[in-house]
């Protein structure tokens, strides 16, 4: 079976580029707090996803509805009615992160095929199994903290379909658990859908050097000539004791895509590509790649070397946790 390639689409015309350049699958989100990725520009209002979703299903495409942040108490009315809405647009599917809104749609949308997002962080088998059988969930993405030889483990005990990260950014906090954008700027990216909101990046030339500050906060000093990252909490410097570094994580960019055949042994059903914030030519130039290596990988031909280098962050690229050459 070829593995599903499924898509970031943060707006009308990178939906448009994925479905075009071949991706099985296409993951959106409303234009409000309901999807973790509530940025200014990016998202779909319901009228631009009942277009998007009626130009997918005419080239074969899926569209999934990621509804993965946390309602808020007495709010809930806001996440219920983005279920019944992405029902209502023709979704494939809605990915949901919170146990309450699970429950609301296996009890109010039974037809509404129902995935569980990386920010519930299901890690084992056990896991899976609890949220297939309370809430009918079909698949469920793995958080980026497991090998694949724990992928394996996991999908030998279970029936759900796995879908994991192989491109993009990496967030290195246990999934759905990550506080440090909420401590720095009152936003937070499981509840109000923003990490490092734009909105509080703010920097400064000081003597030479360029200072990035998220919420107030110093987060990189650049000297002159040298690339300043945008300033993410988790991949900034840090100074502990007499070294001053990117204590977390450097700024780079995930990129599995060798890795592919040992992830299909492994079990999973779909390659996940990080990057709703990102440009059409960006969302086009990665699924072009990764359909070109799993419709080889399936036609028993050698997989296409990468050219996917300049598009990562800080032009550097990691395989994450896949190998856990750190533990």
């Amino acid at each position: 079976m070829v593995m599903e390639i499924v898509c970031p689409a943060g707006t009308p015309a990178a939906l448009r580029a994925a479905v075009t350049a071949g991706a099985h699958t296409v993951y959106c989100g409303f234009a409000d707090e309901t999807n973790a990725r509530n940025f200014p520009g990016l998202n779909f209002d319901r009228a631009e996803m009942r277009e998007g979703i009626k130009f997918a299903h005419a080239h074969g495409t899926k569209i999934l509805i990621a509804i993965n942040t946390f309602p808020r108490a007495g709010d809930e009315a806001l996440w219920h009615r983005a279920i019944a809405d992405a029902e209502g647009c023709g979704a494939d599917a809605v990915i949901l992160a919170d146990i309450g809104l699970l429950d609301y749609g296996a009890r109010t949308h039974p037809g509404l095929r129902r995935h569980l997002s990386v920010q519930a962080a299901a890690a084992n088998a056990d896991m899976l199994n609890f949220y297939a059988d309370a809430f009918g969930v079909k698949r469920v993405v793995l958080p980026r903290v497991l090998s694949v030889p724990e992928i394996a483990a996991i999908n030998a005990e279970t029936e759900v379909e796995t879908e994991v990260f192989v491109f993009g950014g990496l967030c290195v906090m246990a999934e759905g658990r990550c506080s440090l954008s909420s401590y720095a700027t009152g936003l937070s990216p499981n509840m109000n859908g923003v990490c490092s909101p734009a909105s509080h990046v703010e920097y400064q030339n000081e003597r030479g050097v360029l200072n990035a500050r998220l919420g107030g906060y110093t987060i990189h000093r650049a000297q002159k000539d040298e690339p300043a990252p945008y300033p993410t909490l988790c991949k900034g410097c840090f100074t502990t004791g007499d070294k001053t570094g990117h204590l977390f994580e450097d700024p780079v960019s995930l990129n599995a895509e060798q890795l592919i055949p040992h992830l299909q042994k492994a079990g999973v059903t779909a390659l996940k590509i990080e990057g709703r914030q990102r440009s059409r030519s960006y969302v086009a130039q990665v699924v072009r790649n990764f359909r070109a290596a799993v419709d080889a990988l399936e036609a028993g031909k050698p997989m296409p070397e990468g050219m996917l280098a300049r598009l990562s962050e800080g032009q550097t690229m990691t395989t994450g946790a896949y190998k856990k050459t750190w533990r």
